[in-house]
């Protein structure tokens, strides 16, 4: 990815910290994303990892809220809910109505939130399985 692209995925991602840090204090608000990003995933094509780890990452949202999995940081959670924020919520660069492309955005914004969350959800994963 070339690195204007990074840069404004950066952007967007921390545009909506303060926005996901709110959203957490309401349990039943971070469901209702969680839903939303579920939706979505569904009408993504399955390419490349991002998706495939979208699950993950709505699973590890989901453990971290009902309290059944804490040890991870905070800034980690808020940092996944703010790119799932932009990605269902905020007007895109790019239509969602375009195919293929339309995705490219939302899945450049929760690429980046990924690849600085690695070592989290590879401990989440090895977690899930014991």
């Amino acid at each position: 990815m070339d690195k204007s692209v990074l840069n404004r995925a950066q952007e967007m991602l921390n545009g909506g910290l303060g926005q996901a840090e709110e959203l957490l204090k309401n349990p039943g608000g971070v469901a209702e994303l969680l839903k939303e990003v579920e939706k979505k995933i569904k009408d993504m094509p399955l390419v490349g990892e991002t998706v495939g780890d979208i699950p993950t990452l709505i699973s590890m949202v989901k453990s971290y809220i009902t309290g059944e999995y804490k040890n991870v940081s905070p800034k980690v959670i808020i940092l996944i809910v703010a790119a799932f924020i932009y990605a269902v919520k905020k007007k895109d660069l790019i239509s969602d109505n375009i195919p293929v492309i339309g995705i490219a955005d939302d899945l450049a914004v929760i690429g980046l939130a990924i690849s600085q969350c690695g070592p989290e959800i590879d401990a989440y994963r090895a977690w899930k399985k014991n």
